[in-house]
């Protein structure tokens, strides 16, 4: 959850309670380190460190705004501090104001800060404001400095890839930091996701087996590679992969997912129900479980099927409203597509999502200062909570969460190309999920295909008999789609020679 670029870089000394806060938020309890931060921030004169870390608790709840005045007195209060100047970068540029970030990024620098967090927080903001030489430079100012991360390692080889293509400068990336320490279970995972994105499946599958061989006991390569077999068709090695993963922590709700893939991959849905059914008691909202629940009643014949996937309740389809300032719909999904234009400049899918042939935007939409994506925000209000209305309370996943109010908590935007599609997936972080279309293929809309459509309710895995989409919606410019996040859906692809623009967010109750 922590990622370099955004934690709070610390003073030699932690007073107080602070170290307690600490380690409330390593333990996820963000809301009682809270607590404890409130207090600190509320005496007469805070200290830099409590500011921080009251600041970096409010962001671990998703609350940035209200972060972002605590970095912004940090930097009045203690104006000569070059950490100061860096967390308060590092928030901008999570509400995606990079215009504003990097400056004081560069305050932070000229002040004497050298490190490699710092030049993270500093290649995000460039490659948001699309000057992609000066961010793959600043990647790799980065990657010369402690500490080595993951995060920024992977971020390097993405956007290698997706500006040119070029597999063999994106694997380098990922292979000079595995010889540089870097660790080497999630490179490892990193570099399949590379071979498959660019459609090596085979090669993606092969490291992933030998990583095991070499990793034994290291889970989460384990869990990657049963998954790479049952994707490749070898069913029985990924269930045995599975089951290993089991022996090694069976309390844990990703190992009862992915032991649930697997006896669904083998035929068996009445043993991946009730491993989905294990896992859902340790964490009741683990949006993969519920959507392999989803699959695994279907195929039993299960009604909880029903209970989880009512599309007629929990699938909305809106327009919305044309937004103040714009004389017509028409003409405000223009500026919006120019403006989205701007933000994709990218020749590849990213390696780690679920588009094929086409681009996603890589900064966050939601706390935009371009009038016209502000504009958007405004205009799905209406509707959003017109849904929220309709679904109202139940005791189901999807609606026991349905609160009084509702945040953004990320937002996207996704280009796809002739020979465009989305691949089956679900989103793990949100509540509501959507897509919103600003351009449509129309010459594809109406073939017998659906090409184009959004589909829901196929999972990505070829099951025997296979699993048809139960629900489609066709796109149309200025229209809104809701759904849960936890619902598989995926994108039927287009042949015609145009172009499918969308947004995308999660909302998540406030």
């Amino acid at each position: 959850m922590r990622s370099s670029a955004t934690e709070p870089l610390k003073d030699p000394v932690t007073p107080g309670d602070i170290p307690e806060a600490e380690a409330l938020l390593s333990q996820g309890r963000a809301a009682d380190a809270l607590k404890i931060t409130s207090r600190l921030v509320a005496e007469p004169a805070p200290t830099h460190q409590a500011l921080a870390t009251h600041a970096f608790t409010l962001k671990a709840l998703r609350r940035l705004q209200e972060a972002l005045a605590f970095n912004e007195q940090a930097t009045r209060d203690y104006a000569q501090s070059p950490i100061a100047w860096h967390n308060l970068a590092a928030t901008l540029g999570d509400l995606g104001r990079v215009e504003a970030a990097i400056p004081a990024v560069k305050r932070a620098m000229a002040l004497g800060l050298d490190r490699g967090p710092t030049w993270h927080v500093y290649a995000r903001a460039l490659l948001a404001t699309g000057a992609m030489d000066e961010a793959e430079r600043a990647y790799r100012e980065t990657l010369k400095r402690p500490p080595l991360t993951l995060e920024a390692t992977a971020e390097l080889a993405n956007v290698i890839w997706m500006r040119r293509g070029d597999m063999a400068a994106a694997q380098a990336v990922l292979d000079e930091a595995f010889r540089a320490g870097g660790p080497p279970g999630p490179l490892v995972i990193a570099k399949a996701k590379l071979f498959e994105a660019a459609g090596d499946v085979e090669a993606s599958a092969r490291l992933l087996s030998a990583a095991v061989e070499r990793m034994p006991g290291d889970l989460v390569v384990l869990l990657a590679a049963a998954q790479s077999a049952i994707e490749l068709g070898y069913r029985k090695e990924g269930w045995e992969l599975a089951k290993t993963a089991e022996s090694m922590a069976g309390d844990e709700p990703a190992v009862l997912n992915q032991l649930a893939i697997a006896e669904l991959a083998r035929g068996a849905p009445g043993a991946a129900l009730a491993v989905a059914r294990r896992g859902l008691a340790i964490a009741p909202e683990h949006q993969s479980l519920i959507g392999w629940a989803a699959a695994a009643a279907r195929a039993a014949g299960d009604p909880l099927y029903e209970t989880l996937y009512d599309y007629d309740a929990f699938v909305g389809v809106y327009e919305i409203e044309t937004p103040s300032g714009w004389p017509s719909l028409a003409a405000y999904l223009t500026d919006l597509a120019a403006t989205l234009n701007r933000m994709h400049p990218y020749e590849q899918h990213p390696f780690h999502q679920s588009i094929r042939h086409g681009s996603q935007t890589m900064q966050p939409l939601t706390a935009s200062t371009d009038p016209v994506l502000g504009a958007f925000f405004e205009a799905v209000d209406k509707p959003i909570r017109a849904h929220m209305k309709r679904l109202g309370k139940g005791s189901d996943p999807f609606r026991r969460r349905n609160a009084s109010d509702y945040h953004f908590d990320t937002a996207w935007s996704v280009l796809l190309r002739p020979g465009g599609f989305h691949k089956d997936h679900f989103h793990p972080q949100g509540w509501i999920s959507s897509a919103f279309y600003v351009e449509t293929p129309e010459g594809a809309l109406d073939t017998a295909e659906k090409q184009g459509w959004i589909r829901f309710g196929r999972p990505p895995l070829e099951l025997d008999p296979p699993m048809a989409p139960a629900r489609y919606v066709r796109p149309k410019p200025g229209r809104l789609v809701l759904f849960p996040s936890y619902m598989w859906h995926g994108t039927e692809p287009f042949t015609t020679d145009e172009r499918r623009m969308t947004i995308a967010f999660d909302a998540v109750p406030a």
